[in-house]
């Protein structure tokens, strides 16, 4: 057999029991150093190095410290997650249960919030620790659709021997991140597991599905809130000389005057009234409004000029929170970075002296001819970094001192990325 990768559909269309022997065979020989008959997919294969560094047993079992209930109920009454149960149950508990699988809920670290489905396989699933209040991480339990799509921050299928662990040789499961909408920061993991002969490629199109619907139902609360709050801006701003914008807690704008309208404005994490000064407005009068914050600009609006901004920290040593810091004679702040953000300040942080929007496509997909959605992206993060980011070229102002905290493990930079620039560097 030739040593080409091997896929979800290839499998399923293999009887059960070979594929589970060429699952072995692979694992057995990836992990002994040897060539396998066929190579495990790119997101196993990576998931299993970063296991070996961690110097994780295989051997060993799957058994966690639980959550004291106190614990686990104070962190379910705390999740957005709590508001959309309905909808991720509705989507998957019964089809989990007339699959025999079980579905299974976590929060941002792992820890199993809920679970329902076949009440037979969560007999079973207690064999392994799934249940409430364990913890699922690749740390505690090695390659998992659970710990894997925590790690990489998308939707990951993980069947048979494709486990680090021998213990779940025997399960098969499909897991997709769930979202908060307004900032993107994830809220946890909605995870379908089952014997590994319930086995089906197209479980993780339903799981990523459900997961989006989810997201979709608390976008649309969302924007219920805001129109709230705009109803509540609307007489205070008739009132408001000058320049102003309402927003909510997380920046999103409901109201504005004197300003062109933007989607949002970044705020920092550690906000409150007062007089604040916004990379994107410059020194702000901050009063709190029910349900946001009224932010009346002190001085001209735009960017604060480049001498505000003297150093850039990019810090992508986590494995799934990118964050970007910058300081200055008038303080600092930080702002958490989406994926893609977090790859166009890494390359933009490697080429100190520039790239067009071509070589940025090039870097992030591979071709040149997508310059369009790259200048799109380059727009969102230049409205947060404005007095840091210059253009034509796109790169860091010559002024500013940028500094990059990468992982220590070279593999661990950005592992959800499929930039070719950006696996160049982390294969070095």
């Amino acid at each position: 057999m030739k040593n080409t990768r091997l896929d979800m559909g290839r499998l399923a269309a293999m009887d059960t029991a070979r594929a589970a022997r060429l699952l072995h065979r692979v694992r057995e020989e990836t992990l002994a150093g040897r060539t396998p008959p066929i190579a495990p997919r790119p997101v196993i294969d990576a998931s299993w190095q970063r296991m070996a560094r961690l110097g994780l047993d295989p051997d060993r079992g799957t058994s966690s410290v639980l959550l004291r209930r106190d614990e686990l109920e104070e962190r379910r009454r705390t999740t957005l997650l709590a508001e959309v149960m309905q909808t991720l149950t509705r989507g998957l508990a019964g089809i989990a249960d007339a699959s025999l699988q079980i579905m299974v809920v976590t929060d941002e670290h792992g820890r199993v919030l809920w679970r329902q489905g076949n009440a037979g396989v969560m007999r079973r699933a207690n064999g392994i620790c799934l249940e409430e209040g364990a913890a699922w991480t690749e740390r505690t339990t090695g390659t998992n659709a659970v710990g894997t799509a925590l790690a990489l921050g998308r939707a990951v299928q993980v069947h048979s021997a494709e486990h680090y662990l021998h213990t779940l040789h025997n399960w098969t499961c499909a897991a997709a991140p769930v979202r908060d909408p307004r900032d993107r920061r994830l809220l946890g993991i909605l995870d379908v597991s089952g014997p590994a002969s319930t086995f089906h490629p197209a479980m993780l199109a339903l799981v990523d599905s459900v997961a989006q619907l989810a997201e979709a139902e608390m976008r649309e609360r969302h924007r219920r809130s805001v129109e709230r709050l705009r109803a509540v801006a609307a007489p205070i701003l008739c009132r408001v000389g000058g320049r102003a914008v309402v927003v909510d807690p997380y920046g999103w704008t409901a109201a504005v005057t004197g300003l062109a309208p933007v989607d949002r404005v970044p705020l920092p994490k550690s906000f409150r009234a007062g007089r604040v000064r916004l990379p994107s407005l410059g020194a702000c009068a901050v009063e709190p409004l029910p349900g946001g914050w009224l932010l009346r600009v002190e001085e001209e609006a735009g960017a604060p000029d480049a001498e505000a901004a003297q150093r850039v920290v990019l810090d992508l040593s986590r494995p799934r929170r990118w964050t970007v810091s910058v300081s200055g004679p008038a303080g600092g702040w930080q702002q958490e970075l989406s994926p893609r953000h977090a790859e166009l300040l890494y390359l933009l942080a490697l080429h100190r002296d520039g790239r067009t929007a071509a070589e940025l496509a090039e870097d992030v997909f591979g071709d040149r001819t997508r310059t369009v959605t790259v200048r799109a992206e380059m727009s969102r993060v230049r409205r947060t970094l404005a007095g840091v980011l210059a253009h034509r070229p796109y790169r860091f102002r010559e002024e500013v001192t940028v500094e990059v905290l990468r992982p220590e493990s070279p593999s661990d930079l950005l592992p959800h990325s499929t930039a070719p620039a950006v696996r160049a560097g982390a294969a070095g």
